[in-house]
């Protein structure tokens, strides 16, 4: 049986994303681990304890348990863990040590790259390494990262013995940013769980939600710059309709998360559009379908997506995305059938796409069949057979040199 350590330090898979540092990350480690569980491979997920009442190992389920590490005081901000990436790696290789070793490592995000890449040589393992985002990446959208992360991401690239990567087109950024990796780069597809996102009956879901009649439009996300909430009110206040709506599902993350949220809640009240738009606290994830399935048009205008799992689940919903070309959005969203990609966050475009949706409905209905069925090639379980595939390759190939 396989052993994985798998590392997600500043975020836990239990957490509930769209709360703090809790995001797609969180549904992706969860669910490739859930994934890999199934198929017999022992799974120990380890996560910084982010509250003094977390017990010590909770097991989720059979193969599958997640081991909270004391490292720094429970509420520190994710802008200051650096420091105690020692200290986390320090208490993850001593439970590996006590129960017994385990075959490979695997990183997510460049933290915990930094403790993996630690592991690799203390106990002569693998390293398999998920980035979720590039440093350089985020800079071309204009989220300048540290030079610390920067150079930290490129020693982990220079050791690590294979690369995850969401799509071809994040493969394509990777190689034309960072040159050749000693290591392997593999796609792996995050999938999408389709016993909660499929295709529903939108009055139910209004009714659900007490929305009742009139367009809708939503966003799911953590509110930060990044995300690009502001451009969805925009387009809201633009559109010919003025009794549609706009659906924030989410709250104010990062370092400037807040002070997003007060910027954006001034917009609103700017542009008059404040009893348009309806904020709703971020959502257990499996709740989140019945919002998609409220919408008439889901918009995802952010300024980087390695993946874009929102965009995801809204097609396996069968509702229509409007999002920005950038990243993984390009490879899962096909333009002008599945929905439409609007080049460098255009509000003029996101505005001509939207009221396209919401005045045809026809066009509308044929977008959300063909986004579906589209939907229908991402699955959890054909990531986890990638993965568990890779493993095993590593554990016979000779260990990456450092560069």
């Amino acid at each position: 049986m396989q052993r994985v350590a798998v590392l997600s330090m500043h975020t836990s898979p239990l957490a509930q994303p769209g709360i703090g540092d809790g995001g797609g990350m969180n549904v992706y480690v969860r669910e490739l681990v859930s994934g890999l569980a199934s198929q017999g491979v022992e799974c120990t997920t380890y996560t910084r304890r982010w509250s003094d009442s977390l017990p010590d190992v909770v097991e989720v389920e059979p193969h599958h348990r997640v081991v909270h590490i004391d490292a720094g005081p429970t509420d520190m901000p994710k802008d200051e863990l650096l420091s105690v990436v020692d200290d986390f790696t320090d208490g993850v290789a001593w439970h590996i040590g006590r129960n017994g070793g385990t075959d490979l490592v695997h990183a997510n995000y460049w933290l915990s790259g930094l403790a993996g890449h630690r592991l690799k040589h203390e106990l002569n393992l693998p390293l398999v390494t998920t980035f979720h985002t590039f440093a350089r990446v985020k800079s071309l959208g204009g989220d300048v990262e540290s030079a610390v992360r920067d150079r930290a991401e490129t020693e982990v690239i220079g050791c690590a013995d294979a690369i995850f990567v969401s799509c071809t087109e994040e493969r394509s950024q990777f190689e034309s940013l960072y040159g050749a990796a000693p290591g392997r780069i593999e796609v792996l597809a995050p999938g999408v769980q389709r016993a909660f996102f499929s295709p529903g009956d939108r009055r139910g879901a209004r009714h659900a939600l007490g929305l009742g009649s009139g367009n809708i439009l939503l966003f799911v996300g953590r509110i930060q710059p990044l995300k690009g909430l502001d451009v969805a009110v925009r387009t809201l206040a633009a559109l010919s309709d003025t009794t549609a709506r706009l659906v924030v599902v989410g709250g104010a993350s990062g370092v400037e998360g807040t002070a997003e949220l007060l910027r954006v809640r001034e917009l609103i009240d700017s542009l008059g559009v404040t009893d348009r738009v309806l904020f709703y606290e971020p959502q257990p994830h499996h709740l989140l379908s019945t919002f998609y399935r409220a919408a008439d048009v889901v918009l995802v205008p952010s300024r980087s997506e390695s993946f874009g799992l929102v965009a995801l689940e809204a097609a396996a919903c069968g509702v229509p995305v409007v999002a920005t070309g950038v990243g993984g959005l390009l490879n899962l969203i096909e333009d002008g059938k599945t929905g439409f990609l609007v080049p460098g966050r255009d509000l003029g475009e996101f505005v001509r796409f939207t009221e396209r949706l919401l005045g045809d409905s026809l066009l509308s209905l044929s977008m959300g069949t063909a986004a579906a069925e589209r939907a229908k090639r991402y699955s959890w379980k054909a990531a986890a057979t990638t993965a568990r595939t890779l493993f095993t390759d590593l554990r016979a190939r000779d260990l990456v040199a450092c560069s």
